[in-house]
């Protein structure tokens, strides 16, 4: 009969037979189950890295970059085995300062120390850009890498797609966004896997994006938020509603008018002028060529300051500021 306790501490697999008989005899094997990976995740408040299928149990250190004091790397780590007596471990960092201030590696190591694996992740800074110019999203191995693969995915609704693949043995490489986006061959030989953003749009390019380095019992993930904006010349808010299309004419205020997208259909909205624009505006002559601005009498004058112009108006003709939604760019004085 024979006897094996997994739970026998610091690696010892010791076999214990009982009642040994001349059958019995011949050569005994010991295996050990490889590390086959290592998962680091990034919580609010939290670092979890974890392994599975290992025996015999093995161990786990904790390191950032920058450096960190030893006792800021007190962790939780839990261990257990499923009905095959293969261990999972599970180890817990609180997250330090700002989560986009450090890397975290997490590394676990073999009861013999013959195999260590060891994985890394960084949350970096969101990214903010205006829709329309380049962009690069930083992605640095954290250490020198022999016969690596770089993997980039992009998530905009819990949906992640590969959008970016290359092996740095083969150099083959795939691109789901050729023509938009693209890395820098020379570059990604020194560890420099950045992804270039020709001309980002606000709907198509916002969202996470994920770089991930793989090499011989490595991998490290960088990950990273960004928005890309609406540009400000073609866009902007209207009494913080809906978006709209800024109308820009010489001379004029630009918030002075601007058309409103709302269930299809555009509606003009014009807010009053304010007196000092109004008097602008009654300085301004006529520039067509087939018009002119006539001088009448005084007395015709101060009639005319009498009277009370229409509402919305301003004194001026509303045909005259109103043309398809817009304003005039040549406003016109109103002359009886």
């Amino acid at each position: 009969t024979a006897l094996f306790n997994s739970h026998i501490p610091h690696g010892n697999a010791s076999l214990l037979l009982r009642r040994v008989k001349v059958q019995d005899k011949g050569r005994y094997k010991c295996y050990t189950t490889l590390i086959q990976s290592v998962i680091v995740e990034i919580t609010d408040e939290m670092v979890t890295c974890s392994s599975q299928n290992i025996y015999p149990i093995p161990q786990v250190a904790w390191a950032t970059d920058p450096p960190s004091a030893q006792e800021a790397l007190e962790n939780s780590t839990t261990k257990t085995t499923d009905h095959k007596g293969l261990f999972t471990v599970e180890s817990m960092l609180r997250i330090l300062g700002n989560v986009s201030n450090y890397t975290y590696f997490c590394s676990v190591i073999s009861a013999d120390k013959t195999q260590i694996w060891t994985a890394s992740r960084k949350n970096q800074e969101d990214i903010t850009q205006e829709e329309g110019y380049a962009l690069s999203i930083p992605c640095i191995a954290p250490h020198s890498l022999q016969n690596f693969s770089l993997t980039w995915t992009f998530d905009s609704s819990n949906d992640p797609i590969v959008i970016l693949r290359y092996d740095h043995r083969t150099r083959h490489s795939f691109n789901l966004w050729e023509g938009e986006a693209e890395l820098d061959q020379d570059l990604l030989l020194l560890g420099d896997g950045s992804l270039v953003l020709f001309k980002p749009q606000s709907e198509e390019h916002s969202g996470t994006y994920t770089c991930s380095f793989s090499g011989l019992q490595s991998r490290h993930i960088i990950q990273t938020r960004v928005n890309i904006t609406v540009s400000r010349t073609d866009s902007h808010r209207c009494n913080g509603t809906d978006p709209v299309e800024a109308a820009h004419h010489k001379g004029l205020n630009t918030a002075a008018s601007c058309i409103i997208r709302h269930d299809g259909a555009d509606r003009n909205r014009e807010p009053a002028q304010s007196d000092a624009q109004f008097e602008l505006l009654r300085s301004v002559p006529n520039v067509d060529e087939d018009s002119s601005v006539t001088s009448l009498p005084d007395t015709k004058e101060e009639e005319d300051e009498e009277e009370t112009p229409l509402d919305g108006s301003d004194g001026l003709q509303p045909s005259n500021l109103q043309r398809d939604g817009f304003e005039n760019t040549k406003p016109v004085l109103s002359i009886p």
